[in-house]
C-alpha cells in the first residue's frame, strides 16, 4: 500500500498457471469475470458489459451470507459499481476505471485497477494495481479481496 495525499495505492500479485491468453479472455467474458470476480463470500450480477476499449460495464457484488462482517459500499449487503475499459492490450494489459454508487463520501471518486500480465516460467504473473482507491475501502480488506479474486482468478484459468 503506498499514499499519496487522500490518493492510495493498493496492490495485489499471484502467479497463475495460465497462458497470458486465457487469463485475458477471462476479463472479456461477462460470465466468466460474474464466476471469478467476486471475493470469497459475494457473488457477481451483471447489468451491462461492453468489452472493447472505452467500453462500460456495470455489475454488483452481494453478500452470499448476511452475517458478514463488512458492510457493502452501495446498501448492508452490496456494492455496485458501474466501469469503463481504458485500455485493453491483448494478454498483456487491462485498464478499467471503477466508481462505486454510494450515498456514503468515503466510497466516492473514480478508482483506476490496472492488471498486467507477464508471462513467466510456469504461467503467468498477473498484478493488480488499484489507484486513488476511496478511503473508506480499509487496506486490509482491500488486500483480502484482492487476493480472494486472484484465487479466484487461478480456479478459473488454470
Amino acid at each position: 500500500m503506498t499514499a499519496v495525499g487522500n490518493k492510495r495505492s493498493d496492490s495485489a500479485s499471484k502467479i497463475i498457471r495460465a497462458s497470458p491468453q486465457r487469463i485475458y479472455q477471462a476479463f472479456l467474458d461477462p460470465k466468466a469475470v460474474a464466476s471469478w470476480r467476486p471475493p470469497e463470500g459475494m457473488r457477481c450480477q451483471i447489468y451491462a458489459f461492453d468489452s472493447h476499449e472505452g467500453g462500460t460495464f456495470q455489475m454488483s457484488f452481494g453478500y452470499t451470507d448476511m452475517n458478514h462482517t463488512v458492510r457493502g459500499k452501495t446498501s448492508e449487503h452490496a456494492d455496485v459499481f458501474q466501469g469503463k475499459f481504458l485500455e485493453l492490450i491483448p494478454d498483456q494489459r487491462i485498464v478499467e476505471l471503477v466508481e462505486f454508487e454510494s450515498d456514503n463520501p468515503a466510497f466516492a471518486g473514480a478508482m483506476t485497477i490496472t492488471t498486467t500480465l507477464v508471462p513467466v516460467q510456469g504461467g503467468t504473473e498477473v498484478t493488480i494495481l488499484c489507484e486513488n482507491v476511496p478511503v473508506g475501502i480499509r487496506p486490509e480488506d482491500h488486500d483480502k479481496g484482492m487476493e480472494s479474486t486472484l484465487k479466484n482468478l487461478a480456479a478459473f484459468t488454470e
